[in-house]
């Protein structure tokens, strides 16, 4: 995998860039549809690549691990085939499932022993068992083993689980060069940034993850509940440290404009759950702004949903008849949500790398903000 930055914007840090993998090419910034268990939810892969073109999905090492299992992933040929995707894969490490399970999971310097939130099952992490599950899935990148903290954190706590993840990720990097890829591709390694919302430890880890000297680097610990002047804070103090000729993911993040805030600060690669969770509970994002489609008020609205995308849902499907579909509980109505907002998600990113190119990123950022997070 290489990146390569085509286009620097002027006036902010936003970058449009290339990224290659095995699986194909793609340009950033770019946000990747979450695919938990092998799936975005409510979206076939055809919607994915010819209605979203979305050129790199999220898989998540934690739930595959447990369901359908490695053997199951490993007789297919890999993820890629398994879920029929010929496209790139990133895999999230499972750090941040460990950190949502706190209730039952113990961590300490070896890994994180933890019951299985299915069937209460005990499991044991390594930093170098989750870098040999992963060589299993077969993603196109993958993340170090991280422990991602809570929000609000104490000084100390976020000072030792920060230590910490820089020796897993030792162990993570050894653990790759010591194996093979089992697919006939190769997988890329990018470790995390820790420190929860401390200047000092933020640029420490930054420091420590930009010596490693992996191919792309990402940010971890943030949109846990900091406010988002804190996110933003972090992802330019940290910015400012890592290499500018490599990839910086944000994970976690987040709404519209907290993508476009970091593109702006030298982000270029996203992912989150929140336009797939949220287009599940009647909520639209589209090019003018915010629908909450149970509202009443779309209850004859016969227009299209979003007249500002080119895809098919405007040639069959109206407010009127989505909201119909959505209050009946519908899977056609969780269906065309989805596929709406993460349209409207990667629509926003190609949009953004348009005008980076074309050197009015600034203007049109601020406009946008305000346009793609009014309530309609």
């Amino acid at each position: 995998m290489f990146y390569k930055i085509e286009h620097n914007d002027i006036g902010t840090s936003a970058r449009a860039g290339v990224i290659t993998t095995d699986h194909g090419t793609f340009e950033t910034p770019i946000f990747m549809p979450v695919g938990t268990a092998g799936t975005v939810k409510a979206m076939h892969q055809r919607e994915l690549e010819q209605e979203a073109d979305a050129p790199i999905i999220l898989g998540n090492t934690y739930h595959l691990y447990l369901r359908p299992g490695l053997n199951i992933i490993e007789q297919a040929g890999g993820l890629h085939k398994f879920i029929g995707w010929k496209r790139s894969i990133l895999t999230d490490s499972g750090g941040f499932q460990v950190y949502s399970l706190s209730g039952i999971r113990k961590i300490n310097e070896e890994g994180v022993k933890f019951k299985s939130h299915i069937d209460g099952s005990a499991h044991f992490f390594t930093p170098e068992s989750v870098m040999d599950i992963q060589r299993t899935i077969g993603a196109d990148i993958v993340m170090a083993f991280d422990e991602c903290t809570p929000y609000p954190c104490e000084y100390e706590y976020a000072r030792k689980s920060m230590e910490m993840t820089h020796r897993w990720l030792g162990r993570c990097v050894t653990r790759m060069a010591e194996t093979e890829p089992k697919y006939g591709y190769q997988q890329h390694l990018f470790p995390i940034v820790q420190g929860s919302v401390y200047k000092d430890l933020r640029l420490k880890s930054a420091e420590v993850i930009a010596e490693a000297g992996c191919v792309g680097n990402a940010i971890g610990g943030l949109s846990v509940g900091e406010p988002a002047e804190e996110m933003y804070a972090m992802s330019e103090l940290v910015c400012s440290v890592l290499p500018k000729d490599k990839p910086r993911y944000l994970m976690g993040v987040g709404t519209p404009e907290n993508l476009l805030e970091n593109i702006a600060l030298g982000i270029d690669m996203f992912d989150c759950v929140m336009p797939t969770r949220n287009a599940r509970n009647g909520m639209l994002f589209t090019t003018q702004g915010i629908i909450n489609i149970r509202n009443k008020k779309w209850e004859n609205d016969f227009t299209p949903l979003d007249q500002g995308l080119d895809i098919y849902l405007n040639d069959y499907y109206t407010k009127a008849y989505v909201r119909h579909l959505v209050h009946n509980n519908e899977m056609l109505g969780a269906q065309i949500a989805t596929i709406q907002n993460i349209s409207f998600y990667l629509w926003l990113m190609r949009e953004a790398r348009k005008q980076i190119v074309a050197g009015t990123f600034r203007e049109w950022k601020e406009r946008m903000v305000k346009q793609c997070m009014q309530r309609l």
